[in-house]
């Protein structure tokens, strides 16, 4: 399992940006596929983005589409969620993920390592 550290979530107003970051600690990194969920109280993990290094092609939650975007820098070992046009319905906690396979998936059950989560609160 590889060690995954979230930053960048905090408090705005609806209509505002943030942007999270994940740091993985693997030398493998540009091998994994990287993937962020969120959870929001009493609902199960939900996915968001996904970003396949195979194929660098990358999924979204229809949610999501047109709003945020996944991207990667391998050099950096860093994963990043751009969130723009956030809504009070973004509210959740959001999770990194990671998997040692080449296409990112939806299912949470497949990622073998986390980090920790950063929360997100958008205010109406």
């Amino acid at each position: 399992q590889e060690q995954l550290v979230e930053s960048g979530g905090g408090l705005v107003q609806a209509g505002g940006s943030l942007r999270l970051s994940c740091a993985a600690s693997t030398r493998t990194f540009s091998t994994y596929a990287m993937a962020w969920f969120r959870q929001a109280p009493g609902k199960e993990r939900q996915f968001v983005a996904g970003h396949s290094w195979s194929t660098s092609n990358t999924d979204y939650a229809e949610s999501v589409k047109g709003r945020f975007t996944i991207s990667r820098d391998n050099a950096k070992n860093t994963v990043y969620l751009q969130m723009n046009s956030l809504k009070p319905e973004d509210t959740a906690v959001y999770y990194c993920a990671a998997a040692p396979f080449g296409r990112a998936v939806t299912d949470f059950k497949r990622y073998s390592s986390w980090g920790q989560g950063t929360q997100v609160t958008v205010s109406s």
